[in-house]
């Protein structure tokens, strides 16, 4: 019995891997288009988003499976709670991208050069993203931990912007729109690096049986 539990939780890791990795994905896209100006690109964010919907799901019932069916002991029901909260953050890095995505008309192909700090604060979610769910699969506390330190590089980027476009909006008040869209997408990616740290905190409740580290996400203005 106990073998064919641990063949469904490795299972179930499996799925979360696919499903960040949909969500690692459908964050590049955000910020490739966003770089390169391109629709294309934009236009298969939205399908993306669908998949990590679905994805959702059935990992859910999964989950539900594992605890309806099985005799699981506290550190399985810590695994297993860790990841239906988890994919409650995956979920909502979707709708975020999704959300750039949708911001991206309103530029008007426009990107200014001295905003490289978007690309760099993209790269840097992609990863938190990306790590945090392999600290899950691989139960490194470590890994989660380093991700939580990440955040307050996401933090700084998104600063940094912010400056940036308030000093663009001082020297020209006719950029007023486009700065203000600009710094949405800015915050789209900084609170897609708060979801990965969640993604992480879970991870060391999954271990430790403590929830250290998480910012609450209840906004429903962030759907």
């Amino acid at each position: 019995m106990r073998t064919r539990f641990d063949e469904q939780l490795n299972t179930l890791g499996q799925e979360l891997i696919k499903m960040g990795a949909l969500c690692e994905e459908v964050i590049s896209l955000a910020a490739s288009a966003l770089i390169q100006k391109d629709d294309a690109l934009a236009a298969k964010i939205a399908p993306l988003d669908h998949e990590i919907d679905e994805k959702e799901r059935q990992i859910e019932s999964m989950c539900l499976r594992l605890l309806l069916q099985q005799q699981p002991v506290a550190r399985d029901l810590r695994q297993i709670s860790a990841a239906l909260k988890m994919i409650t953050d995956m979920e909502r890095i979707g709708d975020q991208a999704e959300d750039i995505a949708e911001i991206l008309p309103f530029l008007n192909g426009r990107t200014l050069p001295e905003h490289i700090e978007i690309r760099e604060m993209a790269k840097a979610t992609i990863k938190m993203v990306t790590d945090s769910v392999d600290a899950y699969v691989k139960q490194d506390t470590s890994v989660a931990e380093a991700v939580i330190a990440s955040d307050d590089i996401v933090d700084d980027y998104f600063t940094e912007i912010k400056s940036s476009l308030i000093s663009l909006i001082a020297q020209n008040p006719t950029e007023g729109e486009y700065a203000l869209d600009l710094l949405m997408v800015a915050k789209y990616f900084e609170r897609i690096g708060d979801h990965a740290t969640n993604i992480a905190g879970w991870v060391l409740f999954s271990v430790t049986g403590e929830k250290t580290y998480g910012r609450p996400q209840t906004d429903e203005t962030e759907k």
